[in-house]
């Protein structure tokens, strides 16, 4: 059973992939037909329509429009400059600072914006232009924002945290959203370790008119209102003064009260263009993971995630080559495939298994979103790698050798996150969210 339920399932759902069918419509498809297979057709019809509603049938996933919204209100709300005017400040004539405020900007702004995609537009459209005028190599910078812009993904509020914690059955967000600060912090870390080497073995550094205090205390002050976002949110879930989902509309509220009436840099004309885009960016998502129920159903149906568990722990007892496995297949998912359909996938398929072996779901949640991240620059097809080489007008071909050395130090982060639990579980711990 399990073996014919994972042949047609695979089958199917990557030959409509193939035809350039919607993950969303691919997912429910490959599974109705999987289901029919050992139900009648009335039966399995009236269980996935069933599953397609309860799916999103939930309180917790009442964040995600919520986070998206407050994501296109910050996008759109004229705060990158401020955190790159902080960044730079803070980082000042360190060699390689210039590459060092991306990273740092990217951090800052990917976790409010919530998006990779959005972080390497609008930091690296401003520092791009901004290092080749001070000498940088242009593929250089192009390899700094490209492998530092999915940062965001693992420092809150994100909410990929939000749908792995659906796919899990319910893992902790706000245990799940504490750990991601320091595998997050870690990855922009390194980054800057290979930028502040490479900037000295080059020569990048600022050269800058002494700073006043009025300017220093205004870049400060500028930036704080944007930052804060994030103290609230964290402040309010640890503090009990609110859910994660209640955050979300607190987010939207301050995001919504900063961008038009602090900053004004978005007018009320504006708005309704943002919430189309939100409506939208909501329906596609909400279909994901309602589509991902019916699969989640016949996953569970067919016995198919026990069966790939048993099959992986039959290739070895070893549990580091099991994670090892995990972590390569993770990694070739995240170049294809977005962050919400490849959580809501393969959380159920893979879970059990690290399960077996002893990992907590939280650091299991931490590792499956930097896997997923990381492959959002990986070629062939990573979404962020090519929107970062558009932002640099560069081919591909021309950054690939500049982000070698990030990549070493990026999966030296993801095998720290994978073998140390105390990388993601230390935070949580000591907030009693465990």
């Amino acid at each position: 059973m399990e073996l014919q339920a994972a042949i047609v399932l695979v089958i199917i759902f990557f030959l409509l992939l193939a035809f350039s069918v919607p993950v969303s419509f691919s997912i429910i498809t490959a599974s109705l037909v999987t289901l029919i297979m050992f139900l009648t057709p009335e039966f399995g019809i009236f269980i996935s329509a069933q599953k397609l509603v309860t799916g999103i049938d939930s309180f917790t996933l009442l964040a995600v429009p919520f986070f998206i919204l407050a994501g296109l209100l910050m996008s759109s709300g004229g705060i990158a400059r401020r955190l790159i005017n902080l960044a730079m400040l803070i980082l000042g004539k360190v060699p390689g600072s210039l590459a060092m405020t991306n990273i740092a900007g990217n951090a800052m702004f990917g976790s409010i914006s919530g998006s990779g995609i959005a972080a390497a537009t609008a930091i690296g459209g401003v520092m791009n232009p901004l290092e080749e005028e001070n000498g940088y190599n242009k593929a250089f910078s192009a390899a700094v924002n490209i492998a530092s812009a999915p940062v965001g993904q693992l420092i809150p509020p994100t909410a990929s945290f939000i749908i792995f914690s659906a796919a899990s059955g319910g893992v902790s967000v706000a245990a799940l959203l504490m750990a991601g600060w320091i595998p997050g912090l870690l990855w922009a870390a390194l980054c800057m370790i290979v930028v502040f080497l490479y900037g000295k073995k080059h020569g990048y550094v600022v050269k800058r008119d002494h700073l006043t205090a009025k300017v220093v205390l205004k870049t400060i002050w500028d930036a704080i209102p944007s930052l804060f976002l994030i103290v609230i949110i964290i402040g309010g879930i640890l503090s009990g003064y609110f859910t994660p989902t209640e955050a979300s509309g607190v987010a939207v509220v301050y995001a919504f009260l900063l961008s038009v009436f602090i900053y004004k840099s978005i007018k009320i004309k504006d708005l309704p263009q943002i919430l189309t885009d939100t409506a939208t960016m909501t329906a596609i998502v909400m279909l994901i993971i309602g589509a991902s129920s019916v699969l989640s159903f016949v996953l569970s149906f067919t016995g198919l995630p026990q069966a790939i568990s048993k099959a992986l722990l039959g290739v070895s007892d070893n549990p580091i080559i099991i994670l090892i496995i995990i972590n390569i297949t993770l990694l070739i998912v995240g170049t294809f495939m977005d962050m919400a359909p490849a959580l809501l996938i393969f959380t159920p398929i893979f879970l059990p298994v690290v399960k077996n072996l002893g990992m907590d779901p939280i650091q299991f949640g931490v590792m499956m979103v930097m896997n997923l991240s990381i492959g959002t620059i990986t070629p062939p097809v990573g979404s962020v790698l090519f929107v970062g080489c558009s932002v640099s007008d560069l081919q591909v071909e021309d950054v690939i050798q500049k982000l070698l050395p990030f990549f070493a130090v990026i999966i030296i982060a993801l095998l720290l996150v994978t073998f140390i639990p105390a990388f993601s579980m230390w935070l949580p711990e000591i907030c009693g969210l465990l």
